[in-house]
């Protein structure tokens, strides 16, 4: 098979596996409703930090409300979580058949990986943006609505950015999928990667406000591409012009766990005992 070939297989690969998670509608509506309720509860908390402040934060109230919406939002595209299925295929001895499939095991679950992540995120994310950007700015809860980007080219900058993020947020789904060869269920990862991920992302806290001895730390993990980066874009508190450098160390990091997961799944293939052979 050809190269091009191969690359129009793993297309086909993410189109379909989209096709068949956008299927899960009544899950996406009850998650866009847990998130909007967990969405006003943050924005409630962030009111009263901003009315009692003694001095002034590094982020103003409407950056961060930026940082509230569209982490509600976007939410679903986080490393939290393991592919059930993957996990099941691991668990039960059938990713040996992935083995003899006419492509690579790496790319074949990266493009499984790419829809895993994109399509439940693009059923919540339409909801929660129409509420919040066109329907709440109409009620009385006006100041708490998403405001536009802060320029046409934030807003430019930024879609180039969560593309980034979609491919860095894969890349390090996939090293969790590779780790599973080890320890076979994925329940451990899934326990743990939801109260570090939200964390070092800025979901919880955005970054700009943790302390300052933090920051040199934190502006280098990667996982501050997954959020902070598109986030701060969007609001403006990254300017324009210096949003191609942030989304370069994005992509800098894809490059990084790519190769990381492509060498660690080159371990693990030597390593694996499919039915005691």
């Amino acid at each position: 098979m050809s190269d091009h070939a191969h690359w129009r297989a793993y297309l086909a690969i993410v189109t379909v596996r989209c096709r068949m998670l956008l299927q899960y509608r009544a899950a996406a509506i009850a998650g866009f409703g847990t998130q909007l309720f967990w969405g006003f509860i943050k924005v409630m908390v962030f009111v009263a930090f901003y009315a009692s402040a003694v001095s002034e934060p590094p982020m103003t109230f409407t950056e961060v409300l930026v940082y509230i919406w569209l982490g509600q939002a976007l939410l679903a595209l986080l490393p939290w979580n393991v592919d059930a299925e993957i996990a099941t295929q691991i668990r039960t001895g059938s990713v040996a058949y992935e083995l003899l499939r006419p492509l690579d095991l790496y790319r074949f679950w990266f493009a499984r990986t790419l829809a895993f992540r994109l399509a439940p995120t693009t059923l919540r994310m339409l909801p929660m943006l129409a509420f919040t950007f066109l329907l709440l700015p109409v009620t009385p809860l006006a100041d708490w609505a998403l405001p536009p980007p802060a320029s046409v080219m934030s807003g430019l900058m930024f879609v180039v950015s969560v593309v980034a993020t979609l491919f860095l947020s894969a890349a390090f789904t996939m090293i969790m999928h590779v780790t599973l060869i080890w320890t076979v269920s994925g329940e451990g990862i899934n326990r743990m990667m939801p109260g570090i991920v939200p964390v070092l992302a800025g979901l919880i806290v955005p970054l700009p406000l943790f302390p300052e001895w933090l920051q040199g730390f934190l502006y280098w993990q990667p996982f501050r591409g997954m959020a902070d980066v598109p986030f701060r874009i969007y609001s403006g508190h990254i300017p324009a012009d210096a949003a191609l450098a942030e989304i370069g160390l994005q992509w800098g990091w894809v490059a990084v766990l790519i190769a990381f997961g492509i060498w660690l799944l080159d371990r693990a293939r030597h390593r694996l005992v499919v039915q005691g052979g």
